[in-house]
């Protein structure tokens, strides 16, 4: 097959079919660029801080990660294979799906170089084929595929949207040189001219009733992601529902809810 005709570095052999053995492998090569990239940032993930990083030529490099586009590639799949799907399905697709969100969530907070990740096209790894099989799995059973493949999307917009926000928010509050909570009363005088002005109603109620935003970002996400399950509830068949699962959830939601909302001030 022609270098133009590898559309994506799994369709490319890793060892060529002539040539020395080679030195070095994509995992020694992608794990280099992942531990630099969540020290720095993406962008200082390049051929020859790798390169240097591992002990070899920057050109040598090529013979392995023929381009920028697959490194970014196997670095993204690298780290899809930290979310633990073992065992899904189990049979209780609630808990399933919460656990998949939950890693999810964990990674992109621990890699968050990934949020600058742009694929428009699939490329489809060996991690990612494995959670694809693992997640589509738990609502198979309920669902046509095509149903399937639009809940998934609706789940996965909204713990990587969410997931977005909270890392954008970090960055944000960074720049600053203030913590949140500071932020948060610095702009205080302002709010409180907002409110009292009385053109804002619906600003208002937020910022006088509404609880989600005094969650703190894990029971943020939590609550949503509860929201999310019980949208995707609607779709599957009444069996389908686990009556041990959902009940327990939302109690535990309330609970922090008042928990975070009822002390003073």
């Amino acid at each position: 097959m022609a270098d133009a005709e590898y559309v994506n570095i799994w369709m490319r052999p890793e060892r060529p079919a002539r040539g020395p053995k080679p030195v070095y492998s994509r995992a020694q090569i992608t794990e280099a660029a992942v531990r630099i990239a969540d020290a720095e940032g993406l962008e200082a993930a390049t051929m020859r801080r790798i390169a240097a990083e591992i002990g070899a030529g920057a050109m040598s490099l090529y013979r392995y990660v023929p381009s920028r586009e697959n490194l970014v590639e196997l670095m993204a799949d690298r780290v899809m294979g930290e979310i633990d799907v073992t065992g899904m399905p189990s049979g209780d697709w609630r808990a399933d799906l919460t656990r998949y969100a939950e890693g999810l969530r964990t990674m992109w907070l621990r890699h968050p170089w990934i949020a600058t990740v742009q694929r428009s096209l699939p490329s489809f790894g060996p991690n990612q084929l494995l959670l694809i099989e693992r997640l589509m799995g738990v609502l198979d059973a309920f669902v046509s595929i095509d149903e399937n493949l639009g809940l998934i999307a609706m789940l996965n917009s909204y713990i990587e949207g969410t997931v977005r926000e909270e890392i954008s928010s970090a960055r944000e509050v960074r720049r600053s040189g203030l913590s949140e909570s500071e932020w948060m009363a610095r702009s205080g005088p302002y709010v409180d001219r907002l409110v009292k002005s009385g053109e804002y109603p619906i600003f208002t109620k937020i910022v006088m009733a509404a609880r989600q935003p005094h969650l703190s970002r894990d029971d943020q996400f939590r609550y949503g992601l509860q929201r999310v399950l019980d949208c995707i509830a609607t779709a599957l068949p009444s069996t389908a529902e686990s009556p041990a699962v959902r009940p327990e959830a939302s109690r535990n939601l309330e609970e922090a809810q008042v928990a975070r909302t009822a002390r003073p001030g």
